[in-house]
């Protein structure tokens, strides 16, 4: 098969018939086999029924229900772990995402032989407010990742099927795709520039509060890709660090301490110095963080991924 597109609905049975008809209009006109996927995120109104008519009238299409609501990146984990084109898109229910870019996508990931191909909104349909956050967001996503892509929370991109099953989409994580894929050994990540179209139906299910925990989430990643194989280069610099440091300030009392006795002056108290304390509380925060980077590597050790490896080729096997 060609083609999987991966779409997480939640609340939106005005569209998910519409998007449909549209996909397979783009596919059938470009001789691209295909298989829609839908995730059903806990909605409330009748978006399931309609995915759930679509799935009868057309063999193409599936569809999976979760109980609750968990969000966007258990919906992409459910359809990467079904998906089974040779190239993955995903793209919003909302038909804010244009079909008509699938055609595109897939020539950029099977003719150019790019492992990720990002869309990119240049001409947004958005409030100024998400816009300008949006702008901010993004441009520190860049700096932190080094991954040169405009838009990081574009629904729509283009993955081949190797990369969706080589990386776990977890928590708030579906924003930040393109470094967990990079840090599994995927680094040809293209950009696309793609059609933004304003909503037509419902209202957005995204709130102000989805930029604060971008940045939580971007710095979760950043430890993750960095220091979660070996959480000690970390933790146990940090702590080494602050420990001597610590060590040298109280240190330093104590000599000062030994000069005055020896010339024989009285030696003030060293707990008389509100350094003697800020140096106990900085060796004891570095004592904590050394040990908490002693007991990452031992869970670590006992973690039944610490030999997960991915293996691109083999030869003579």
């Amino acid at each position: 098969m060609d083609l999987s597109v991966v779409i997480p609905a939640y609340n939106e049975e005005e569209s998910v018939q519409e998007l449909a008809e549209w996909i397979h209009r783009v596919c059938s006109s470009n001789n691209i086999s295909y298989e829609i996927i839908f995730i059903d995120d806990g909605s409330s109104d009748s978006t399931w029924q309609k995915i759930a008519g679509l799935s009868a009238e057309n063999n193409s299409v599936k569809g999976f229900r979760f109980r609750r609501n968990y969000g966007k990146a258990a919906a992409l984990h459910t359809g990467f772990s079904n998906a089974s084109g040779d190239v993955v898109i995903t793209m919003d229910s909302d038909l804010q995402d244009s079909p008509d870019e699938i055609p595109g996508l897939v020539a950029m990931i099977r003719d150019e032989g790019f492992d990720i191909v990002s869309g990119w909104k240049k001409k947004r349909y958005d409030p100024f407010i998400k816009r300008t956050t949006s702008r901010f967001y993004n441009r520190t996503a860049r700096w932190a990742s080094g991954i040169k892509l405009h838009d990081f929370n574009c629904g729509l991109k283009a993955y081949r099927n190797e990369v969706v099953k080589s990386i776990e989409v977890f928590g708030e994580m579906h924003r930040y795709i393109p470094m967990l894929a990079k840090e599994a050994g995927f680094k040809k990540i293209g950009e696309k520039v793609v059609q933004h179209q304003a909503r037509k139906y419902g209202v957005t299910k995204y709130g102000l509060d989805r930029f604060v925990k971008g940045y939580l989430d971007l710095l979760t990643i950043g430890f993750i890709t960095r220091f979660g194989k070996n959480p000690m280069h970390l933790f146990g610099f940090l702590g080494t660090m602050m420990f001597f440091i610590g060590f040298v300030m109280a240190g330093y009392l104590g000599i000062r301490k030994l000069i005055f006795i020896n010339h024989g002056l009285r030696a003030p108290l060293v707990t008389d110095s509100p350094w003697f304390f800020i140096a106990l509380t900085v060796m004891i925060i570095g004592s904590i963080l050394f040990l908490t980077g002693f007991l990452g590597e031992l869970i670590n050790r006992n973690s039944s991924e610490r030999n997960n490896y991915l293996i691109r080729d083999k030869a003579n096997f």
